[in-house]
């Protein structure tokens, strides 16, 4: 009798085994270990595309390549160039058909703390952006269909993506969710600024002085210490505070700004805080790009801005200004400045693997 039951068992063990064998492999992938710089706040990715090295992977040879582009003479990278900040070194950037466009490249860094994207906020979700970006007629006017027909000729791609998402293969979602997994790995934080903050270095006299400058309010008389009221929009640790303002460029609106977003006249003119982090690299300034320099922008501010009925709260000193001195303006700049992070222009986890 006990042998019986023994057999039984053996033979129902067998089977299951048997089960699972005929079963399709589950598709394995290698969760990515985002390394979050000291004081950075927390951050989420979507539930449905987890990290994964073999996305990232994807994502990162998916950035540097021209395929995505309807006529094979553009990347992402040719407009967000590593070098200066993941964003372009021209004056609004041309498109595929070699036209100037409105706006600025606005700088592809730290975005895993960010949901909204564009100087006009138009896009939620980063995988929503990315379709965008690369189908826009107005940037690389891709087509999907095309796209994932040339991605789907290649081997190289095709076992890239499987490596990535199983029998998933080619498709549009999958090259927006590579392209976001990769691009949300791309982080700087280790600037000047941030090893004085871990205790690894010391700021200058003059550094220490624009610091001060840029996190007080600004004075409202000549014998008040000078501030420069910058921490309100672009505080400590991302330097953005990931939202749009009107800060006083016009009084008449020729890009209407986060109002195309919104259809709210109330938001006519604002646009969405880009980073200060590397922002030395990433001339020129401003949505449309008028400031060349950073002794523009800070005179900008420094003059109060043009007033207008949607003119950001923030902006206290409209027609005023901040009444700082030359010095105090360039100790602003040099502090400013230590928020370069030179070691991530070549990080070559972020550079074309082609090369």
């Amino acid at each position: 009798m006990r042998f019986k039951k023994i057999a039984a068992l053996t033979i129902v063990i067998i089977a299951i085994i048997t089960i699972k064998s005929c079963e399709p492999d589950e598709h394995i992938t290698t969760p990515f270990e985002l390394n979050v710089p000291y004081g950075f706040p927390s951050f989420s990715v979507p539930d449905d595309n987890p990290l994964t090295v073999e996305g990232v992977e994807l994502g990162k040879y998916l950035f540097y390549e021209k395929a995505l582009s309807s006529n094979f003479q553009f990347s992402c990278s040719d407009c967000h160039n590593q070098q200066m900040n993941f964003s372009s070194p021209s004056n609004c950037s041309g498109n595929v058909f070699g036209l100037p466009v409105t706006r600025n490249t606005m700088p592809l860094v730290n975005l895993v703390w960010d949901n909204a994207f564009a100087w006009d906020e138009r896009k939620e979700g980063l995988e929503n952006k990315i379709t965008d970006a690369y189908t826009n007629p107005f940037t690389m006017a891709g087509e999907i269909e095309e796209i994932v027909n040339r991605l789907q000729n290649n081997n190289f791609y095709v076992d890239l993506f499987y490596n990535a998402f199983g029998d998933g293969g080619v498709n549009e979602i999958n090259i927006s969710k590579a392209l976001a997994q990769f691009l949300r790995t791309i982080i700087t934080g280790n600037s000047k600024f941030d090893k004085f903050l871990r205790g690894e270095m010391m700021l200058t006299v003059q550094e220490l002085n624009g610091y001060e400058i840029f996190n007080r309010e600004a004075r409202t008389e000549p014998s008040q210490p000078a501030g420069g009221d910058c921490f309100h929009c672009h505080g400590a640790p991302l330097f953005t505070d990931l939202a749009s303002h009107n800060n006083g460029l016009d009084s008449v609106f020729s890009d209407l700004g986060l109002a195309y977003a919104t259809n709210d006249t109330m938001d006519y003119g604002k646009f969405k805080t880009p980073t200060l982090r590397n922002v030395e690299f990433t001339s020129p300034y401003m949505h449309d790009g008028r400031f060349l320099t950073l002794e523009e922008v800070i005179e900008h501010y420094n003059s109060g801005g043009i007033d207008s009925y949607t003119i950001d709260p923030l902006m206290k000193r409209v027609g005023i200004g901040l009444l700082l001195t030359e010095s105090e303006k360039q100790d602003l700049i040099a502090f400013i400045r230590t928020l370069k992070d030179e070691d991530f222009l070549i990080n070559p986890d972020y550079s074309n693997p082609n090369i």
